[in-house]
């Protein structure tokens, strides 16, 4: 999310695809702290709360709850929270450029499908007819 939210990213259609309530944004608590912690560090305490207060309010954004814990990710296991995410809200997909997140493609159950910003993006345009 955080790569996606400056108007001057090459990603911030995934952002406005978000706010103008096109897909679901589906986060648990972790991934809400995270992303808060992520926003203040490059964005400033001010800046990264109008942005949460606004994500917060959106219609679109799902809150999940998460009952088990899959550890599909052993590199950097606090990514695990995404993927069992994703699993428990039955995600279309994660869309990450992480690395970490390339060992979900070789795991047939639970089966989480890892798309990378480009995939995602010819994906969502071809939807469309764009």
């Amino acid at each position: 999310m955080l790569v996606s939210v400056s108007s001057k990213s090459p990603h911030h259609w995934i952002f406005q695809l978000f706010a103008l309530r096109q897909h679901n944004l589906c986060v648990t608590i972790d991934i809400l702290l995270e992303y808060q912690e992520k926003f203040i560090e490059h964005m400033g305490k001010e800046r990264a709360s109008g942005i949460l207060a606004a994500i917060m309010e959106w219609p679109n954004l799902i809150h999940i709850n998460t009952y088990f814990n899959f550890n599909l990710i052993y590199k950097d296991p606090d990514d695990n929270k995404f993927v069992d995410c994703a699993i428990a809200a039955a995600a279309f997909c994660i869309a990450s450029e992480d690395a970490d997140f390339k060992v979900l493609k070789t795991i047939d159950f639970p089966k989480v499908r890892v798309l990378s910003i480009a995939e995602l993006k010819t994906l969502i345009f071809e939807e469309r007819g764009v």
